[in-house]
């Protein structure tokens, strides 16, 4: 068993990851990034980048990759109640002028290439299998290659970005502060043909359902009820249940072309991890999940790898004596999330009429709003973790 020891190990190298590499990076950190999936790998996505999202990869220099990349700009999003329809257009702000949702297969290597460029090195099919640990304090990984077998990475920090089904938050036992209540169940599929204004999304008690423009001209489609409703997914739920939520929008899905499988998602109550301990972090859905009602787990991911970030920068500057980074890191995404958690908790209940439902997604904005401007206090040199809030 050969050991290396870098600075920092990230577990995971899609969205949440691979953007808390590049920065850890560009700190000056040395940051290895180990994922157990192949490079460039799809997965279960709406893609859907709102304002807080595109504002991070302007910032970081990366936009110009996902709009060269042909991903259609987002300049409306379309509310479809029982008895109404509301549209709004994007208006330009802090140098973006429309939103975008890029597939994965986009996105991902888009971070990972900056990653690299940034410093730091991405390896993947390695994957994680335990924890070096003395004390109570994680000092290292050990990861399973398939060619080397077992290995020892010694760090002075291991950052969960492995997903919802963290191995790092289970190997920690870290546990949970916040916990929702309901789940919804969700099919998806690509289709062709089926020309959108924008990001549309529907809500009616019969189901939720999303139409959202994305790479090759296809349209990202999502349908979402209880998992009773959805059970094993397929075409036909899939179209039921959009033709339920927007009878308008399902006949337009009827007369698409369906241009991959359809895939299903089961449903998961949405949690907040505590996203540190001894030697340890959480960021993206390995530490902070939602139901994916809220169309918010990407740009979550990009915000948290900002706070997150600085604070480990704050803490290895100190040799690991500054906990109370990582505390005020918790404390700015508990703050941030707790009332996306809660609002599409309710969402994910089914059980809201069409004033309640109205109320629900203001008061998301809200909460969406607030991120926003803790976003844009990230341009200030005098930003430091503890300030956002």
């Amino acid at each position: 068993m050969t050991t290396e020891a870098p600075d920092v190990v990230v577990v995971g190298a899609r969205a949440a990851g691979a953007a808390t590499a590049m920065l850890l990076a560009k700190a000056g950190l040395s940051v290895l990034v180990l994922d157990q999936d192949r490079e460039g790998a799809d997965t279960l996505s709406t893609h859907a980048l709102l304002r807080g999202g595109v504002l991070q990869l302007h910032r970081w220099g990366l936009l110009s990759e996902v709009v060269a990349a042909g991903t259609p700009p987002i300049r409306e999003t379309t509310f479809r109640y029982s008895d109404a329809e509301l549209a709004i257009p994007i208006k330009p702000a802090d140098g973006v002028d429309a939103l975008y949702a890029p597939r994965r297969t986009v996105l991902d290597p888009i971070l990972v290439g900056a990653a690299r460029r940034a410093g730091a090195e991405v390896r993947f099919g390695p994957r994680l299998v335990g924890l070096a640990r003395r004390g109570d304090a994680v000092t290292g990984v050990v990861v399973r290659d398939r060619k080397l077998g077992n290995r020892l990475v010694a760090a002075r920090l291991v950052i969960g970005a492995d997903g919802r089904r963290s191995t790092l938050a289970r190997l920690v036992n870290a546990p949970v502060t916040h916990r929702a209540r309901h789940t919804s169940s969700f099919v998806y599929g690509y289709f062709g043909d089926l020309p959108t204004s924008g990001y549309e999304w529907a809500y009616r008690p019969e189901g939720t359902a999303g139409f959202i423009p994305t790479n090759g001209g296809l349209t990202c489609v999502f349908a979402g009820h209880h998992p009773a409703v959805v059970g094993r997914g397929g075409p036909e739920v899939l179209r039921s249940v959009v033709s339920a939520a927007s009878p308008g929008m399902g006949e337009r899905l009827r007369a698409g072309r369906l241009a991959s499988p359809v895939r299903a998602f089961t449903g998961q109550p949405g949690r907040l991890h505590r996203p540190w301990g001894p030697g340890w972090a959480l960021v993206g859905d390995a530490g902070s999940w939602k139901d994916p009602i809220s169309a918010h787990g990407l740009t979550d991911a990009l915000r948290d790898a900002e706070l997150l970030a600085r604070a480990v920068t704050a803490d290895l500057a100190e040799d690991g004596r500054n906990p109370w980074a990582y505390q005020s890191y918790e404390r700015i995404r508990n703050h941030l999330s707790v009332p996306i958690l809660r609002g599409s908790d309710e969402i994910a209940a089914m059980s809201w009429d069409d004033a309640r439902i109205r109320e629900l997604l203001v008061e998301l904005n809200v909460a969406m709003n607030a991120e926003l401007a803790t976003i844009r206090t990230f341009t200030q040199p005098e930003f430091a973790v503890g300030s956002a809030v």
